[in-house]
């Protein structure tokens, strides 16, 4: 496979970035994660457009520009012969030395690397049955910065999907530091109620009134919620708790990988005389919703049609 690095093809066994670089030294960075089909990417002016708001909102850089990052992930697709792919983009920024040099963030160019890899392959069951959830390890705090951004600090998000897996869950919910549901480590969270779809507010959704929001402001997320509109489903951007989530009609998850992931149980870890048990509630019936249905259906004809042109 090919690496595209700072405008270039590499051998992956090549694909280096230097010692020095504020990605590898301190975390210093940024990702989106896309996927292809029929060798087009799906949705990446807006996945570019989100990188590009973090970016400047964050001081990473100002000088990134959509139309020629879009450009590089279809080379990369081109270059790597693939139709249907996984994509990542990552932008760090760049060589501490160079800022050293300059002394200002600004004149330091930031380092840019796309790789492209086979699809992540679901078992169907995960989408006709639905998965089970738990609840991370610690909260979610919405004053940190980089909350609600898409950053390379992604261990203990890594590390609660680690532990989700050992109780057969597909994902871990975050809470807030004031019990509010904000998302998964990998995903966004929606709840069906009476008809009507929740789903946590996200970074920039704030009114003056309200907290922070840690939750990012998912490009699938924003799909689903426009589907939903042409379906005549309304969608109410709301805090949510624990038990909104656990009284629900219906409950689901949506990233780019997966796109929309129906949720019919919670399980979670207790101690009792000193030893962890696992406890489970279902959603509802535990059985996959209608409404749920209606939108993984939605999602996939877009998906097709607009990788299709």
């Amino acid at each position: 496979m090919k690496v595209w690095i700072n405008g270039s093809f590499v051998d992956e066994k090549d694909a280096k970035v230097g010692v020095f670089d504020a990605g590898f030294q301190h975390g210093v960075g940024l990702f989106e994660t896309m996927i292809a089909k029929n060798g087009n990417v799906f949705q990446a002016e807006a996945h570019m457009n989100r990188l590009k708001g973090s970016a400047a909102g964050l001081r990473l850089t100002e000088k990134l520009h959509v139309e020629p990052l879009v450009g590089a992930l279809h080379l990369t697709l081109k270059e790597n012969d693939q139709s249907d792919a996984r994509l990542r983009l990552t932008i760090t920024g760049g060589d501490l030395n160079m800022l050293q040099r300059t002394g200002e963030q600004g004149n330091a160019d930031p380092t840019i690397v796309i790789q492209s890899q086979p699809p992540t392959q679901y078992p169907d069951a995960f989408f006709e049955k639905g998965v089970h959830v738990t609840l991370a390890s610690g909260r979610v705090n919405p004053y940190e910065f980089g909350a609600g951004h898409k950053t390379l600090n992604y261990w203990s998000k890594l590390l609660n999907l680690q532990l989700a897996a050992m109780q057969q869950c597909g994902e871990a919910l975050w809470l807030t530091p004031s019990a509010t549901l904000a998302s998964g480590c990998v995903s966004n969270l929606f709840a069906v109620r009476n008809g009507t779809l929740f789903t946590p507010i996200a970074r920039g959704e704030e009114d003056e009134q309200d907290e922070p929001s840690a939750v990012l402001p998912g490009v699938t997320r924003d799909v689903v919620i426009a589907l939903a509109d042409e379906l005549g489903i309304g969608t109410s951007r709301q805090s949510m708790t624990l038990d909104d989530a656990l009284e629900a009609d219906e409950l689901f998850l949506t990233n780019s990988s997966w796109g929309v992931l129906p949720v019919v149980g919670m399980r979670v870890s207790v101690r009792e005389g000193g030893q962890s048990q696992s406890q489970e509630q279902s959603i509802a019936d535990g059985a996959v919703g209608n409404m749920t249905k209606q939108l993984l259906s939605s999602y996939t004809t877009k998906l097709n049609e607009e990788t299709a042109r």
